[in-house]
């Protein structure tokens, strides 16, 4: 949505430039950004694929689902999995953890790394509460922009949208909109039903804007990433579509078949065209011989049109798919002869997803890092710079992108144990054979009550 600002009071000159060049940001990617959101929804009509040649005008508001959009952010996201924070020597940062599980950051990672993929980038915004705790939201490219500070390699300013209300017309227009810099936050809230904005200030100490990106596939020049579904993918999702349509016409055409019948009177011309359907559906079809010419009517059928070029066509273009989206053929939903009947077959082509997915867990690590940083100089009260050391030593962990089975794991489990003493002691071991968090919590718990009533028993 693009958003207009009217007026804005006791925002400075030089805050206010930064602040309409960020608004400027977000208005200019808007259309873009509708567009990869129609693609990832699939919400695509026969206007925006046809080329004018075999497909029918009258059909151009048809919309062919199709989930290739969906699959191509979803299926890598799901392969990155935030699972927590680890801290110095590999304990459980028990501070940063609390913050995350306060602020549901585990869930709302899902939704940022779905965001980044589809659009690019996607923004984390800290501010504190009253009492003084971190609260850390994620931002779509929608709702939220930045300017790029390339000499320090981070954000110079952001803004995000906090609350929208709706107008007499039903549009949605920001009412709260925060904007960050490197030493304040800066509160604009909507004046009545006007379009003016009153400015308050928040100062902090943290020494840069408090606002994170989470980027996809960055360059030099594009340093707030690329979106997954870039110009390619959504060209081969029309050739999909358009597809899918010409199948679709084909195959009404092969259930109907085209028929003729030649030499007919008026009477009898009128009484076909009349009761097509009847005609269809009826098995006997009868006719007497023109009195007009003597002519015996013949009847006759054309030739079936066939649907396999359609389908044919559907496996080529999920062949280039899936070679332009790191997806295996499978995850295109069409059946094709050269689907992997191994399991190493199959492995091996979800590596390229893998080597994605590290990627992916890498800058996205690297992000959740500065994050946690700064949620804990908001709780510490104290400047990033000045945050202790043993803070500073988290890291963002991730499950396997692999995703291995779990007999997979459980073996590579016994196998470390057999060769590393004291490995089946430790919460890994339990967590590789397959037990959840919950169920480990118990385990040890249970094990701690029985190791208490023998240490009594010897006793007694």
């Amino acid at each position: 949505m693009k958003i207009e600002i009217g007026k804005i009071r006791n925002l400075p000159k030089m805050e206010e430039a930064l602040f309409r060049e960020c608004l400027k940001t977000l208005n200019t990617h808007s259309e873009a950004n509708a567009k990869k959101k129609k693609y990832y929804e699939g919400h695509i009509t026969l206007a925006d694929v046809n080329l004018g040649i075999a497909l029918p005008n009258g059909l151009t508001k048809l919309e062919i689902g199709c989930e290739w959009g969906t699959k191509t952010v979803d299926v890598l996201a799901a392969r990155s999995m935030f699972d927590g924070f680890v801290g110095r020597n590999g304990e459980d940062a028990e501070g940063i953890n609390a913050i995350a599980s306060r602020n549901n950051m585990l869930f709302g990672y899902i939704k940022a790394c779905r965001d980044e993929l589809k659009y690019g980038c996607t923004f984390a915004t800290l501010t504190a509460d009253l009492n003084g705790y971190a609260i850390v939201r994620f931002h779509s490219p929608e709702t939220a922009a930045a300017l790029w500070d390339g000499g320090k390699n981070r954000i110079r300013c952001g803004l995000a949208v906090i609350e929208t209300i709706a107008n007499a017309a039903g549009e949605h227009k920001p009412s709260h909109i925060n904007f960050y810099t490197e030493t304040d936050i800066w509160e604009l809230l909507v004046i009545g039903n006007t379009d003016e904005f009153i400015a308050k200030r928040y100062p902090h100490i943290m020494g840069r804007p408090l606002m994170e990106p989470l980027v996809w596939n960055a360059t030099s020049n594009k340093p707030f990433g690329r979106s997954r579904l870039k110009f390619p993918i959504r060209e081969l999702i029309n050739g999909y579509v358009r597809t899918i349509c010409n199948a679709s016409i084909g195959l009404e055409f092969s259930t109907a078949p085209q028929k003729y019948l030649l030499g007919v009177t008026d009477e009898q011309y009128d009484a076909l065209i009349n009761q097509k359907f009847k005609q269809y559906v009826g098995n006997l079809l009868t006719s007497t011989t023109n009195p007009e010419t003597g002519e015996k009517p013949s009847f006759g059928q054309l030739p079936q049109g066939s649907i396999t070029p359609h389908v044919e066509m559907m496996r080529l273009l999920a062949t280039q798919f899936s070679a332009a989206s790191g997806l295996s053929i499978t995850d295109t939903g069409v059946v094709n002869d050269a689907n992997p009947s191994s399991s190493d077959a199959i492995l091996a082509q979800s590596q390229t997803l893998c080597l994605m997915a590290e990627e992916l867990n890498a800058g996205n690590g690297n992000a959740l890092q500065q994050i946690a940083w700064m949620a804990l100089a908001i709780e510490r009260k104290t400047s990033l710079a000045d945050l202790p050391e043993e803070d500073k030593d988290i890291v963002a962990h991730f499950k396997n992108p692999a995703m291995p089975s779990l007999a997979v794991t459980t073996d590579a489990a016994i196998k470390i144990a057999s060769v590393r003493q004291g490995f089946a002691d430790t919460d890994i071991f339990l967590e590789m054979i397959g037990f959840s968090q919950a169920d480990i919590r118990r385990i040890n718990a249970q094990e701690t009550r029985s190791r208490g009533m023998s240490l009594l028993e010897d006793i007694e």
